[in-house]
């Protein structure tokens, strides 16, 4: 999609999407253990993506009663149709399934622990208190500071903001090499990985696809021609993949700590 905005913001993630895409983490996930590291704390990211789209949702739709029409129409079919995917996709089976539980299920059946992110939001529900949950939860603090910054980002309603991290900061960003990766422990232990590998296919057919181009017309349309609504956008997009990059440092120490002593 043609737009000198959107040349800017891609040209400014362009380094920092290169870091994620080359990290050295993707070269520790070996074995089904490092998988089970890496999914403990990669399924806050999921969990806090689908946060900022209901957050989108919230913003640029009317979600409570009486109605009223809220922006403009086309914004509110372009986020309302990235909601029926991701919060209502299907599983292996073709029943409806949020990614999030999709996520939780092949953590599941991966053997990863779901007690962190289990326990978390049970605390979160309760207290409503983000860093309440965290203090009484066992949370991998990359995540913590991960999820931290969505809702710091989220805080300030600024909706155009949290369009582009959701369009530059979560997309395409688990490159081939990882699903190679995948592919190849899947074929060791099928039993234990086949609901991983249907998400990461759902994820490259549906993120990185349609909703992709849905989300660019979205930051579009919520940018207009005002620059600095452009420039916070641009600067959102570049902060949000520093904290991707900081979330695989820590899980890549996290994955080295645990490797077995040659």
């Amino acid at each position: 999609m043609n737009n000198e905005y959107i040349d800017r913001i891609n040209t400014a993630i362009a380094p920092w999407k290169s870091q994620i895409i080359d990290h050295k983490v993707y070269s520790e996930i070996l074995r089904l253990e490092d998988v089970q590291l890496f999914m403990q704390s990669h399924v806050f990211a999921v969990w806090d993506f689908m946060s900022i789209l209901k957050s989108l949702q919230n913003g640029l739709t009317c979600t409570s009663v009486p109605w009223f029409p809220v922006g403009s129409a086309d914004t509110r079919y372009l986020i309302n149709e990235i909601v029926v995917g991701e919060e209502s996709d299907v599983d292996m089976e073709g029943n409806r399934i949020s990614h999030f539980e999709l996520y939780i299920n092949a953590m599941k059946q991966c053997g990863a622990d779901t007690n962190g992110i289990e326990k978390f939001l049970q605390k979160l529900e309760f207290s409503k208190d983000i860093d309440l949950a965290f203090n009484q939860s066992n949370v991998p603090l990359e995540a913590e500071h991960f999820v931290k910054f969505t809702f710091d980002s989220i805080a300030e309603l600024k909706m155009h903001k949290l369009a582009a991290i959701f369009t530059f900061g979560r997309e395409d960003l688990i490159p081939g090499m990882f699903y190679s990766l995948v592919n190849d422990i899947n074929k060791q232990f099928p039993d234990k990985m086949a609901i991983f590998k249907y998400y990461l296919d759902r994820h490259i057919e549906v993120d990185g696809g349609h909703h992709s181009e849905l989300a660019i017309r979205m930051l579009i349309h919520l940018c207009g021609n005002d620059p600095e609504k452009w420039r916070e956008a641009e600067e959102a997009s570049v902060a949000s993949l520093k904290m991707r990059i900081q979330l695989w440092d820590g899980v890549y120490n996290r994955i080295c700590e645990r490797k077995p002593f040659n």
